[in-house]
């Protein structure tokens, strides 16, 4: 199975395995939301468990 290019431009993995992504909602329409909610959405999060098995499918990993 290929690789699906959306996936790999989105998310990274980390050395533990996990799957690393960046916070929706920080790319425009910024002067009306907090400064301290535009700041947490610069960190990255990590995916849920229960999507990880189909990102990873996403990432050819499987």
């Amino acid at each position: 199975m290929k690789t699906i290019s959306s996936a790999k431009k989105r998310f990274k993995i980390t050395g533990s395995g996990k799957i690393k992504r960046k916070h929706a909602f920080k790319s425009h329409i910024l002067t009306k939301k907090e400064t301290k909610r535009k700041r947490n959405l610069t960190q990255a999060g990590l995916v849920h468990p229960a999507d990880e098995a189909n990102i990873k499918q996403q990432l050819a990993m499987k």
